[in-house]
């Protein structure tokens, strides 16, 4: 008895130096937030944002969850050369299905298919797949990872890829802050998040096509379709690459042949579904709106704590803006450096972010709980979403001359881990579109006077917290405190 005490003891012993190793060796490499360099504010700086004349890019907002998945499937069902879809979060529920059909569909018509995604996500939702395996073992498909997770190197753990856009051939792409899944994309029952995208077209497409324009090699006048695909191309050839089971002999498996007979015949229903709009000619000139330049802005590729480019070119743009600044995003957590630059913006700029009710993440829910006051001294209107369903949009515009679009949250994970794209618009009727729509979510927003009170709580009753987020922020709150940079 006493050698099997023994016995157990050393096991908890090992158990907990272990855990130890991976939350410290996890943690470690993050807990410094590196400065903006004066080097990367020159850079900023002197980057150009606003165009002299009509561009080559078409653009527009898409706002509908129903409508982003339509236009995913008619892009992918209209590509004849490549398709190149990143995504964080890639899940084969219904929403999930009909894009992973679509894909296969694709590249049974000989279209060269890559798909990029984020480690962490990838192992909880692709592996032991059949749909996924399905896919990744077709001769035109590669699906690519990012930092794959190790439990042996937690020091590379937290490096997360939050990229989300769709390129189909150099026509045109969808960037935004949508995940590939129900929540995000289609009219399916069950959870829902509101979130937005910006189809872009390429206006010089044919003629690209026939002057064999690659990603490698733009120019001032070349569509920002090859700033994506140029980025795209740095990204996945970083060491921390991997690729997902594309081994030919997976197909063979009984079980992804009947996943991939699966997938061919969900897509027949999702034609039956959308005929008339996938069978059709999409007028993507008709349906997009004039920009004078777009320009993407995006963090360093490492896997390791960053320079907050991302952040600081947004500030930038915002403290340069003439009059107005508006700031959609679903939860603010952030630092000393971040609340002094909102305050350069001050009173020029609002800010909207889910009520604490209304967070959808608990980390961000709890954290402005305890630094709303923060925010209310940076001097920016402040304006919290309470409208029922989690808000998930990460958005700005900037006077009537800019709309940005992208996957980056007003918080140090974005600011200093994650890998972000934002893209910068310059349209005053793509800024109009925008505004129209941030409009509509504001008209069901709580203003804050102070931080007790609402300006308009006489027209909408907050809703009341739930004693689940209440007891968090009193339970481990002090621990949040001491990980906000991780959430």
């Amino acid at each position: 008895m006493k050698i099997f005490k023994k016995i157990i003891l050393i096991f908890l012993i090992i158990l907990v130096v272990f855990a130890t190793y991976l939350i410290v060796g996890g943690l470690a490499p993050y807990f410094g937030t590196p400065k903006i360099s004066e080097e990367s504010i020159n850079q900023i700086k002197h980057r150009e944002f606003y165009g002299k004349k009509e561009g080559v890019d078409r653009a527009t907002i898409i706002e509908d969850n129903e409508e982003a998945l339509k236009i995913r499937l008619k892009m992918i069902a209209d590509a004849r050369e490549s398709i190149v879809l990143s995504t964080f979060d890639f899940r084969s529920d219904q929403a999930g299905l009909d894009m992973l059909s679509a894909l296969y569909n694709a590249a049974n018509r000989g279209v060269k298919v890559e798909i990029f995604a984020d480690g962490f996500n990838s192992n909880l939702q692709m592996e032991r797949n059949n749909y996924f395996y399905a896919l990744s073992s077709h001769k035109n498909v590669k699906i690519i990872i990012y930092n794959n997770v190790n439990i042996f190197t937690p020091w590379k753990g937290l490096g997360r890829m939050h990229d989300k856009y769709v390129i189909a051939d150099n026509r045109a792409y969808i960037l935004g802050g949508r995940n590939t899944f129900g929540y995000f994309l289609g009219n399916y029952p069950g959870h829902k998040n509101y979130d937005r995208d910006v189809l872009v077209y390429n206006k010089n497409y044919r003629k690209d096509k026939t002057n064999k324009i690659d990603a490698s090699h733009y120019d001032e006048g070349d569509s920002s379709v090859y700033q994506v695909k140029k980025y795209y191309q740095d990204i996945t050839s970083m060491k921390c690459i991997s690729i997902f089971h594309n081994d030919s002999k997976l197909a063979e498996s009984e079980k992804v042949k009947k996943a991939a007979g699966e997938l061919t015949d969900r897509y027949k229903k999702i034609k039956k579904k959308y005929a008339g709009f996938l069978d059709k000619d999409f007028d993507y000139e008709k349906n997009t709106y004039s920009t004078k330049k777009i320009t993407l802005i995006n963090n360093p590729t490492t896997i390791y704590a960053k320079e907050p480019i991302v952040f600081q070119t947004l500030m930038y743009l915002a403290e340069n803006a003439k009059d107005k600044v508006k700031i959609h995003t679903p939860y603010i957590i952030s630092n000393e450096y971040m609340n002094k630059e909102f305050a350069k913006v001050g009173n020029k700029a609002e800010i909207m972010l889910n009520s604490v009710a209304n967070n959808g993440n608990l980390f961000g829910a709890v954290d402005y709980m305890r630094h709303k006051k923060d925010i209310i001294n940076t001097k920016m209107a402040i304006k919290e979403y309470d409208g029922g369903t989690s808000y998930h949009g990460k958005s700005m515009t900037i006077d009537d001359e800019l709309a940005i679009v992208g996957s980056f949250n007003m918080d140090m994970r974005s600011a200093y881990i994650d890998t972000e794209l934002m893209l910068v618009i310059n349209s005053k009727d793509v800024t109009k579109q925008l505004v129209t729509n941030m409009e509509k979510y504001e008209k069901d927003s709580l203003i804050v006077k102070n931080i007790n009170e609402y300006t308009n709580s006489d027209k909408i009753k907050p809703k009341e917290i739930s004693k689940g987020k209440q007891r968090i922020k009193s339970w481990f709150g002090w621990l949040f405190e001491k990980l906000r940079f991780v959430f």
